[in-house]
Order: structure tokens, then C-alpha cells, then sequence
């Protein structure tokens, strides 16, 4: 059964570190694939990943989306980027706008899924990326309607016209449920930028039972709270 499900996702073999949406869109500019890219932030909240494009690549340009209040737009400051407010479905810009749609754990907090990625493959450019994360086990968190589980993501992609170009592990769902039990402790924020700590321990049970890459990224994917996406149009 776990054969199946994980020939029918595509897990890569490249390695099988944890990662977070930042990573994943960073490896597109370091394959100078995004230098000059249009980039829309959809549910960009505060806004700040403009600063993480702009570092990559300063010549980017970048929108960001989000609806007109949530806990996190309410505590936006900055006025120095394009912010747009929209209803949640209905993204407006034109057809084949954009390079790049970035989306950073913010579609479990989506009423619609379905109709938005349809709309994010309609302002996809030919060719352009869908990168981001959501959650597959994660505790309530600020409005969260869902949790995924990356096959039930892909067949969304799918439906939406986007093709799924890889999935990959992130931080794990007993860290993530841990935090919360805790009174989420800023500690445990290190654990996003580097592997979580039962992350660690499937990886290291993996070398040693001399599992590959993705034989240890399909595990890690079991027990993952959020994973990472990319697609294409």
C-alpha cells in the first residue's frame, strides 16, 4: 500500500534534508531560472518575504495578496511594496502574469481551495512555478480550516490544470503539536530553519537500515506537519 502511495507522488532522491517554502523558491534563482521574475506573494500577511526575493534577486517584482483583514495583515507596517487586497478566490490579474506564485503556509487557512488554485494556475505564466508549503498535521493556528495530505494536494494541482513537480518533508507533526502544548516557546522556532527533532531521528534510523533519499523523504513525509510543494503550469 505505501509503495503505491508514494510511486504516485513525486518524492525526489536528490536528498532528503528538511525544508521550508524559502528553500525551495531560493533553489529556483540559484537555477537562474527567476532572475527578473514577477512575483506574487499570495496570503503575504505582514508582507515580509519581499525582502527574502529582493535579496535574491533585487531586480524581482513582487505583489503581494492577502484579504483586507486577517490576525496577520492587521499587523502590517510596511509601505515600501504593492499590497493588494482580494476575497479569497478571486485574484485579479490578467492571464499569464506571473512568473512565480509563492505561498507560504497559508492554504490551510483557505475557504476555497479548490476555486484559488485554480485561479493560481490561470495567472501563471506558461511554464511558470507554483512553490510554497501548507500543513498536513498541524494544531489550530490562526483561522486554519484545513489540513492536507500531500496526495489529496496533488489531485487539487491536478484538478487546478498545474502539474506537481516534487513534494518535500518539512517540519514534523510532533514538533508542531509539542509547541503548541507548550504555549508555543520561541525555541522551538529553530526547528523550521533546521531538521525537527523526529525528522532527525527517521533520517538517521534511515542511513542506518540504508534507506535512499527518497525511501527517507517518503517516511518523513508520513509524519510531517508541513510539507513543501512545487508546481508548474
Amino acid at each position: 500500500m505505501f509503495e503505491v502511495y508514494v510511486e504516485s507522488l513525486p518524492v525526489p532522491d536528490d536528498h532528503s534534508k528538511q525544508v521550508n517554502a524559502f528553500k525551495v523558491a531560493e533553489y529556483l534563482f540559484r537555477k537562474n531560472e527567476a532572475r527578473s521574475a514577477v512575483v506574487l506573494d499570495l496570503g503575504c500577511g505582514e508582507g515580509n518575504s519581499v525582502d527574502f526575493f529582493r535579496s535574491l534577486a533585487p531586480e524581482v517584482k513582487w505583489f503581494g495578496i492577502d484579504l483586507e483583514s486577517s490576525p496577520e495583515v492587521d499587523r502590517r507596517k510596511r509601505k515600501d511594496a504593492s499590497f493588494i487586497d482580494f476575497d479569497g478566490t478571486k485574484i485579479p490579474f490578467e492571464n499569464n502574469y506571473f512568473d512565480i506564485v509563492f505561498c507560504h503556509q497559508v492554504l490551510e487557512h483557505v475557504r476555497y481551495p479548490a476555486v484559488l488554485l485554480k485561479e493560481v494556475e490561470r495567472v501563471l505564466k506558461p511554464n511558470g512555478y507554483f512553490v510554497g508549503s501548507t500543513s498536513q498535521l498541524e494544531p489550530y493556528h490562526s483561522l486554519s480550516t484545513w489540513n492536507y495530505t500531500p496526495y489529496g494536494f496533488h489531485l487539487l494541482l491536478s484538478e487546478a490544470g498545474l502539474e506537481f513537480l516534487e513534494v518535500r518533508p518539512g517540519i514534523d507533526a510532533l514538533t508542531l503539536i509539542m509547541r503548541v502544548g507548550l504555549g508555543r516557546p520561541a525555541f522551538f522556532s529553530r526547528w523550521w530553519n533546521q531538521e525537527s527533532p523526529l525528522n532527525s531521528l527517521i533520517g538517521l534510523i534511515g542511513r542506518l537500515i540504508k534507506k535512499n533519499n527518497r525511501q527517507i523523504n517518503f517516511a518523513k513525509l508520513m509524519f510531517c506537519g508541513q510539507f513543501c510543494f512545487l508546481a508548474t503550469k
